[in-house]
C-alpha cells in the first residue's frame, strides 16, 4: 500500500512533518523526554553529536556514550504529542519515505522515557527512581486503534477501576512496559510499580483549584490500591500511549522517572536538576 500525502505528512524536505527527521539522523536507541531543555542535558554527557535540530518543541540530538549511538528526543507534554511521536519515529524506521510504502524489513526501536512524576505512595522519597511496570492510561489514545490488551494488562485494568470510582464517561486502558528495557534498568536504586498516565495535570490527576473534581478522592485511591505484588507508584503524563503504540508496532518500551512531588506527604523538591543528571548518567549506562 501507498502512503497517500495526506495520511504521511513530510515537509518540503522530504522529512516527518513534526519531529523534522530523516532517516539516517535517528538511533535505533532513542531517549525521550518531555522538556526540549532535557535534551541538551542528556547530550552533555554524549562523547561526539553528529546531529542536532529543533522544530515546535520536538529537539532533537544524535550523538556517541560509550560507543553507543543514541538519539534523545523531546516530545512536549501528554498523549497527544506521544501519538505524533511513535508515530512519525516508526515511519522512519519502517517506511520508505520516497516511494510511501512499508519496508521490506521491519527495524525494531529501544524507546526509553525519561521523565518527572508525582509519588503515590507516602514511604518513596522524593527523587526516588520510579521504573514503570504497568502504564494505566486515563487518555484515550489507545483506543483509536486496534490494540489488544493481553489477559494481565485486562485484569489489572479492570482491578484498578473498579477500586477507584473514575467518572463513567473514561475509558481507561493498560499496557506493559518491555522486559528487555525493564530489566536492564531495573536495580536496588528503582522502586517499581503501576504508572498512571493522566490527561492533564491538575483535575486528572485529582489536584483541585477553583474548580471542583468529579473523581472524589482520587489520589488517596490509588494510593491505597494493592494487587498481588502492584501497586500504584506515580503519576505522570505520557507512559500509557508510549507502551501500547510503541509495542504494537513493534518496538521496546520503558519509562523511568525522577519522583518530584510526594503527594500523599504534600512534598515538592527545591532543586532536582543536579538528581535528574544522575538519573540520566545511570539510564545512558545501562541502555
Amino acid at each position: 500500500m501507498q502512503y497517500p500525502a495526506s495520511e504521511l505528512v513530510l515537509n518540503d524536505k522530504g522529512q516527518v512533518y513534526h519531529l523534522a527527521l530523516s532517516p539516517n539522523q535517528i538511533s535505533k536507541k532513542i531517549i525521550l523526554v518531555g522538556d526540549q531543555d532535557r535534551v541538551d542535558l542528556v547530550a552533555s554527557y554524549f562523547d561526539s553529536i553528529e546531529h542536532s535540530s529543533q522544530h515546535r518543541e520536538f529537539a532533537c540530538k544524535t550523538g556517541m556514550y560509550n560507543k553507543n549511538r543514541i538519539s534523545v528526543i523531546s516530545t512536549g507534554i501528554g498523549t497527544d504529542n506521544i501519538d505524533i511521536t511513535i508515530n512519525e519515529l516508526d515511519a522512519l524506521a519502517n517506511i520508505d519515505l520516497i516511494n510511501r510504502v512499508d519496508k521490506a524489513e521491519n527495524t525494531q526501536l529501544d524507546l526509553i522515557r525519561i521523565g518527572t512524576c508525582g509519588i503515590l505512595q507516602a514511604n518513596v522519597p522524593i527523587h526516588s527512581y520510579i521504573l514503570t511496570t504497568f502504564a494505566f492510561g486515563l487518555d484515550n489514545v489507545a483506543h483509536f486503534y486496534d490494540i489488544k490488551e493481553t489477559a494481565e494488562e485486562s485484569e489489572i485494568n479492570k482491578k484498578v477501576n473498579d477500586y477507584i470510582n473514575l467518572p463513567k464517561e473514561i475509558k481507561t486502558y493498560t499496557s506493559s512496559a518491555n522486559d528487555k528495557i525493564f530489566n536492564k534498568l531495573s536495580s536496588d536504586e528503582t522502586i517499581e510499580g503501576i504508572t498512571i498516565t493522566s490527561s492533564g495535570f491538575y483535575g486528572p490527576q485529582g489536584r483541585q483549584l477553583r474548580l471542583n473534581n468529579s473523581s472524589d478522592a482520587l489520589k488517596d485511591r490509588l494510593t491505597s490500591f494493592e494487587l498481588d505484588e502492584h501497586k500504584i507508584t506515580n503519576f505522570e503524563m505520557e507512559s500509557s500511549a508510549l507502551f501500547a503504540l510503541g509495542k504494537a508496532l513493534g518496538h521496546n518500551c520503558a519509562t523511568i522517572c525522577l519522583g518530584i512531588a510526594n503527594r500523599p506527604n504534600n512534598e515538592f523538591t527545591k532543586d532536582y536538576k543536579p538528581h535528574m543528571m544522575k538519573l540520566i548518567k545511570y539510564v545512558l549506562d545501562r541502555i
